[in-house]
């Protein structure tokens, strides 16, 4: 088979046949239910609404005042986890999450209004203590757990409202992501893609879990695109496309924007040739039906484990003096790309981090490629500022030594113990790992400032309307820049990785930033001396005089 170029964009699109079984159909033309969040606030999602701009129009605190920045509480999780997930808050209270437990704060103080525990009611993949978060959605708490139950909880006390187990651990799934609520539906998906599984997003109703339809990325049966994985089903029962990061969604068009992730088994291709749709690509899915409207396929025949990890923001810029609503979206491959939500053509690709033999299929033979698997942006997705006009993006410098295997991996292996690897992949020594903090103009893609950081950039940014960035740190640091230049205005030590959400808020008439920090996961394993307590530190202005 002849090596494809993986940076090719590939790009089709169509108005399909339904690739999505359904079961229900949800009412036309929701309200958006972001709007009060934007009013008062509040925070009721890890990217901050359906758009995920992770912008707030929040003003009290400016370049000028972020030197009086104090911390002003935090909160130990009681168990120890992978510190990756991000925080949401409405209407004063902070809601947490961590593998089981989710745990109620007041977002002034920190004191514990309510913690729940979830206790499994069945098996659990290896290493999935991976929890994202919740979200907040008409009164209730909504989140997956590691053994693949989709949760409702009263937001008040905590109750569990309803519980609905939606994909089958044994199979390699677990529920890592943030459910995306709107117009009475959640939308999510599993991952597992390490554990030999095959992708899939689905909408469910917020009133009892109940099922509203499924689209499979990797598609199944006679399904379109099916026959870009050849004859043997196999390749598509065990191959990928998993969810891990949240999806956006388009009001104005009823249309859910969903990334997806990198084809399985990782840099292993022989049983799967052809393009692996839907894998690598955003896809925009009819938000009632689950009917493909329209996808882009960014990395056909993935071999190097490059997710397109995110399908937002999503937002409206003047491109050639026309205003145009655009999607940007970004991955694994380190590449920033901008599509027309309109007419779906791709405006402009730029890198974001280090590009080196990335560009064709992994053999037998070692090579260095940059970005490595843990390049690029993660699980955590850039920002707009519509007042700058900035896209800014997080990322990781970490490039690898990768070759393919001489055998197909197991299957059956990889959904008990998750090691679908079908090759070899050897990150660069730890010294070598850093990140980067960039500001692209969103309208032409062109650089406007960069800040480079010691070690990768894994957690949250967070962009406000007196034209801050606010962000971490895998040091530890909690950072404050000038969104129009990338200064530092302000740095505090957290003496443990920041990897999960950072986020701004009013709760009292006042705002305050949170940040998750701690170890776990693949930086645990990696980073030296990093903790195994998860935290997470509410920061606020202090007196004038203090």
């Amino acid at each position: 088979m002849k090596p494809i170029a993986t940076l090719v964009l590939a790009f089709v699109f169509a108005n399909l046949a339904p690739t999505a079984s359904a079961s229900a159909r949800a009412p036309k033309k929701p309200k958006d239910r972001t709007a009060k969040s934007a009013t008062k606030g509040n925070w009721p999602d890890p990217d901050h609404g359906l758009r995920a701009t992770r912008f707030s129009p929040l003003t009290q605190i400016t370049a000028k005042d972020a030197p009086r920045l104090g911390k002003v509480c935090d909160y130990a999780f009681p168990e120890k986890q992978t510190s990756e997930t991000s925080p949401v808050v409405w209407d004063g209270v902070l809601y947490a999450t961590s593998a089981h437990d989710t745990v109620a704060l007041d977002a002034s103080t920190c004191k514990v209004k309510w913690l729940e525990k979830w206790t499994p009611r069945g098996p659990e993949p290896d290493h999935t203590d991976r929890n994202r978060g919740a979200v907040y959605a008409d009164g209730k708490i909504v989140r997956g757990t590691p053994d693949d139950y989709l949760i409702a909880m009263d937001a008040k006390d905590g109750r569990i409202v309803w519980a609905r187990q939606i994909a089958d651990p044994r199979k390699g799934y677990f529920i890592s992501m943030v459910p995306l609520v709107h117009g009475g539906l959640i939308y999510v998906g599993p991952a597992g893609a390490e554990w030999a599984s095959s992708g899939w997003v689905g909408a469910y109703k917020l009133s009892d879990g109940s099922p509203v339809w499924k689209f499979h990325i990797v598609p199944q049966g006679g399904e379109p695109g099916a026959e870009t994985w050849g004859p043997d089903p196999a390749a598509r029962t065990h191959g990928g496309g998993n969810l891990w990061t949240e999806l956006t969604f388009d009001t104005k068009r009823d249309l859910l924007y969903v990334p997806g992730g990198n084809a399985a088994p990782d840099l292993y291709s022989v049983g799967r040739p052809g393009a692996n749709l839907y894998t690598n690509s955003i896809m925009a899915l009819d938000g009632q039906t689950g009917r493909l409207v329209w996808y882009h396929q960014f990395i056909p025949h993935d071999t190097h484990d490059y997710d397109q990890t995110h399908a937002g923001p999503l937002f409206e810029t003047k491109i050639d003096g026309e205003l145009r609503s655009v999607v940007a979206t970004t991955g694994k491959n380190g590449i920033l790309s901008v599509l027309d939500r309109h007419t779906r053509k791709l405006i402009y690709s730029v890198p974001f981090a280090t590009q080196l033999n990335n560009q064709a299929e992994l053999t037998t033979t070692p090579v260095h490629v940059c970005p490595g698997p843990l390049g690029g942006q993660l699980w955590s997705g850039s920002g707009f500022n519509p007042q700058l006009n900035l896209i800014v993006v997080q990322s990781v410098e970490w490039c690898a030594t990768m070759a393919a295997a001489t055998a197909k991996p197991s299957a059956e292996h990889a959904e008990a113990y998750g090691e679908y690897w079908g090759g070899m992949h050897k990150v660069d020594p730890w010294p070598e790992a850093h990140g980067r903090v960039t500001a692209f103009d969103a309208s032409t893609g062109k650089m406007v400032w960069r800040h480079p950081t010691p070690q990768p950039m894994v957690g949250g940014l967070t962009l406000t309307a007196s034209n801050l960035v606010f962000t971490g740190e895998l040091n530890g640091d909690f950072d404050v820049m000038d969104a129009r230049t990338g200064k530092m205005l302000y740095q505090y030590p957290l003496h443990n990785a920041v990897q999960g959400g950072v986020i701004t808020y009013l709760a009292g008439g006042s705002q305050y930033v949170a940040v998750v920090s701690g170890g776990g996961g693949v930086y645990g394993r990696i980073r030296p001396n990093i903790g195994d307590v998860t935290t997470l530190s509410v920061f606020g202005l202090r007196n004038r005089g203090q």
